[in-house]
């Protein structure tokens, strides 16, 4: 049983076995560096976002929202987004009164996708940090510039308007579109809040002077014209004589009440009639 016939073909059964488990390991890793491989080259892009491929860090080409290929370890993809973004700014500046000036600038804006290779392959996949916010603060620094502080105020959608040109002239050469500049708030020192709303105070109250002396005005002229009337009227009368003893008693009959008046005489305790001095008849008694 232990001779030496069989122990040489036990070891030959041993050396086949080893050989049959190695070819086995050996599919299995065959396998899976395929299936790595198949992985590896194939990639998805994301609706609303561009992919730019490079090979061995040089941009080869741009890759469209689905799914694409790609050469296994030697291709990378960087995908950039194209949808609108929105951007919050916080921004400080001087107006041309030189007051100090602060908001919260809001702007839409968003990468134009024809031209995504050349945006990566010059300023890189940070273009908003590296190019839209330092233009932002630039923008609202060289239009505040151009007005009062007041005029911030009261000429807000001039100002929102000309910066909104001015950041698009700026963004238009690195192939980024604004589609809006909103300013959402703008804040002064409070020296200069105060000084606004007593100036404000001291006009309402000359609009309200202004108006008073208006009134006055129109109530002395009416004054003199209802004066200037009677007069003209009296005249008129006197003129034609038409002012007569019995159109004055006519007019005094158009006013009476119907009733007369008495006169208590004084050292008597009597009342005196005026209608005997009158030529109306009197009341019975």
């Amino acid at each position: 049983m232990f001779d030496g016939n069989f122990s040489s073909t036990s070891g030959k059964t041993q050396f086949k076995g080893f050989k049959v488990g190695g070819k086995v390991l050996l599919g299995i890793i065959i396998v899976l560096v395929v299936l790595v491989l198949i992985t590896s080259a194939f990639y998805e892009v994301p609706a609303g976002n561009i992919g730019v491929v490079t090979r061995f860090g040089a941009v080869d080409r741009v890759a469209y929202p689905g799914i694409n290929i790609k050469i296994p370890f030697i291709e990378k993809v960087v995908k950039l987004n194209v949808r609108t973004q929105k951007d919050e700014v916080p921004a400080t500046s001087m107006s041309e009164n030189l007051q100090v000036v602060t908001a919260l600038i809001a702007v839409n804006y968003h990468l134009d996708g024809s031209h995504a290779k050349e945006v990566y392959q010059n300023i890189g996949a940070n273009y908003a940090d590296i190019i839209v916010a330092p233009a932002i603060q630039n923008t609202f620094k060289a239009v505040t510039a151009r007005f009062s502080a007041e005029e911030l105020i009261t000429k807000r959608d001039d100002v929102r308007i000309q910066a909104e040109d001015e950041l698009a002239k700026q963004l238009e050469p690195y192939f980024i579109v604004v589609e809006n500049f909103n300013i959402v708030n703008f804040d002064f020192s409070a020296e200069y809040q105060n000084a606004i709303e007593a100036k404000q105070v001291a006009q309402q109250q000359v609009e309200t002077s202004k108006q008073k002396l208006a009134q006055a005005e129109i109530d002395a002229q009416t004054v003199i014209a209802q004066a200037q009337g009677q007069a003209d009227a009296q005249k008129a009368l006197n003129q034609t004589g038409a002012l007569t003893d019995e159109y004055l008693q006519y007019l005094f009959l158009t006013r009476w009440n119907g009733i007369l008046p008495q006169v208590m005489t004084s050292g008597t305790d009597s009342m005196i009639d005026v209608s005997r001095f009158m030529n109306f008849p009197q009341q019975e008694p």
